[in-house]
């Protein structure tokens, strides 16, 4: 029998051998000529521990700010998104939002002046595992410290501050992961954001968003060419391990009806007799999905930026404890009673994982701590403080990546929280969810549906 689709995996490694040096991966591509850079030379303390001793945001924008610095809109990304939202005069290229921002749409760039970002940890030119360590001239690599949403809009916050004078911004877009940013950016900035938008987001991540995100990370890592994070400089990067983790994101990206729909259970050719490489329309599809990004995006920032995603966490009890840890080593290096490298970020091999041939089962708890209606409270509590803000969420029930049920999650805590402080029924949280006859692109439906999710963040904006 033969296997097509392990030849191409095998071509495409001894290709990049053949090379007098490694493949330019599209992301070492972006330049500092298409897109705009803001640097901090000020340190910026992580949750999880450690520090950056500097760091840069590649940053585009679109319309004008105001003389009263009123009207500015941050737009975040998604797990894997660039900041190029819109072609402009830097890049020509059609951005991912090409169609929802510009004169008279959705976001109107003559009303607003939109600012978006390549997120720290990101690999389109913000500080990231690709980047260069100042304190040894080398590539982090997963010497990088791990980080929270929290870390992002911290990042993105002092960049709207220090590069446009902005104290308050007047919205926070974002879907996806840029969804759960926009409502830390709340979290976070309460007093310093007017209007939140979180569309196909969350305030807490599933178990079954989490599994699927380990998978991804799993098969990725089991690449012999990932080499523990430090492939930079070996010829063959961890193509294979991203083409499959790729793969599997697709497949929580959109959604079964619209699979039904568009390939059913056909085989690309019925004259064929039925083989183990891509056979179905559908295993044609993802294939094509994984062969278009394995070279796209760094893999190093897919495991961090995914793990990002896993953590995030607004419950009182999570946000306490990692603020607590932050302020701690604020507190010892403005002092200047630790040297900063004793705050450098340390990965705990032995936290890794739980190696079940050493631990005794007795030892692991496998079930949750909290019961599902503490969990929800602790969640309550956490977003209490800004639930006076108006606020859009938008769901999409095809979504099985962030199930509709989260959206509305955040929408009934919040108007829990406005309710419990006096502040009224709650109707400054907007709701909007599409059903399945509406949108059966599943997660993909901020990118697809433009129409079904532009007008009511048009709407929102506007009122």
């Amino acid at each position: 029998m033969l296997f097509p689709c392990l030849d191409k995996l095998e071509d495409r490694s001894q290709k990049f051998l053949n090379e007098s040096s490694g493949p330019e991966p599209a992301y070492g591509k972006v330049g500092k000529h298409n897109t705009l850079l803001y640097k901090s030379d000020e340190p910026i303390f992580l949750d999880y521990g450690g520090f950056l001793p500097s760091f840069e945001i590649v940053y585009e924008t679109w319309g004008k700010l105001n003389e009263d610095k009123s009207n500015l809109i941050l737009i975040h990304t998604g797990l894997s998104a660039s900041s190029h939202a819109k072609s402009n005069s830097l890049n020509k290229n059609p951005g991912w939002w090409e169609g929802f921002i510009g004169p008279n749409k959705y976001l109107d760039t003559n009303k607003y002046f939109l600012v978006c970002t390549n997120v720290i940890g990101g690999c389109y030119g913000s500080t990231g595992p690709s980047s260069i360590d100042p304190s040894d001239g080398k590539r982090y690599a997963t010497r990088f410290p791990m980080l929270s949403v929290q870390d992002m809009i911290r990042a993105q916050n002092r960049l709207i501050k220090e590069q446009f004078g902005v104290s308050k911004i007047y919205a926070s877009i974002g879907c996806s992961m840029g969804g759960m940013q926009s409502l830390a950016y709340a979290s976070e900035f309460p007093n310093e954001v007017g209007k939140i938008i979180s569309v196909s987001g969350c305030a807490r991540s599933h178990p079954y968003s989490i599994a699927m995100r380990h998978c991804q990370r799993q098969v990725l890592m089991s690449d012999p060419n990932w080499n523990r994070g430090f492939y930079y400089d070996n010829k063959i990067p961890p193509h294979t391990g991203m083409k499959l983790a790729r793969e599997i994101g697709t497949i929580t990206y959109r959604s079964g009806p619209e699979w039904e729909y568009r390939f059913g259970v056909e085989r690309a050719d019925p004259s064929r007799q039925p083989a183990l490489c891509p056979d179905f329309l559908i295993e044609t599809y993802l294939d094509h999905q994984g062969e278009k990004f394995c070279l796209e995006y760094d893999p190093n920032s897919m495991l961090y930026i995914s793990k990002t995603m896993d953590l995030f966490d607004l419950g009182l009890t999570n946000v306490s404890k990692l603020r607590k840890g932050r302020f701690q080593a604020e507190e010892k290096f403005n002092g200047k009673d630790i040297d900063p490298k004793e705050l450098q970020f340390r990965p705990v091999e032995s936290a890794c994982s739980i190696d079940p041939d050493t631990a005794p089962v007795s030892n692991v708890r496998r079930t949750r701590k909290l019961t599902p209606l503490e969990s929800k409270v602790d969640l309550l509590e956490g977003m209490k403080h800004f639930s006076n803000k108006d606020i859009l969420v938008i769901g999409v029930e095809s979504d099985i990546l962030f199930p509709a049920w989260q959206q509305r999650e955040i929408v009934d805590l919040l108007r829990q929280g406005c309710k419990q402080q006096g502040l009224g029924d709650g109707s400054n949280i907007k709701h909007v969810e599409l059903s399945e006859e509406v949108s059966m692109y599943g997660h993909d439906t901020f990118l697809l549906s433009l129409e079904h999710i532009g007008e009511p963040v048009k709407h929102f904006l506007e009122g």
